[in-house]
C-alpha cells in the first residue's frame, strides 16, 4: 500500500470545494492507496510528464509517485485544471 500525502497548495484547493464532491474526492485518495493497482489513472504528457491524473465527474487529482508515496499536487475543475 502507497501513503498518500497532499500538499499544501492541494489541501487549500480541497477544502475550497463543495461537500459532495469533497467526499468524491476522498474516495480517490482511498483508491490511490492501492498504487500501483489503482484503476483509472492516466499519466499525464508534455510539460506534466511524471505526474498522474485521476478523475471523478468534472474534477481530478493530479499526482506524482515519489517511492512508495503517492503526493497529491493539485485539485480541481477540469477547466482550471490543465493550465500549469
Amino acid at each position: 500500500m502507497a501513503r498518500v500525502t497532499v500538499t499544501p497548495e492541494a489541501a487549500s484547493q480541497f477544502a475550497a470545494l463543495p461537500r459532495p464532491i469533497q467526499t468524491r474526492i476522498v474516495q480517490l485518495f482511498d483508491r490511490l492507496r492501492q498504487w500501483p493497482r489503482a484503476s483509472g489513472v492516466k499519466p499525464l504528457r508534455g510539460s506534466l510528464s511524471g505526474r498522474y491524473r485521476l478523475r471523478t465527474g468534472d474534477y481530478r487529482v493530479r499526482f506524482r509517485v515519489v517511492g512508495d508515496e503517492v503526493r497529491i499536487e493539485k485539485i480541481g475543475h477540469r477547466d482550471q485544471f490543465y493550465g500549469d
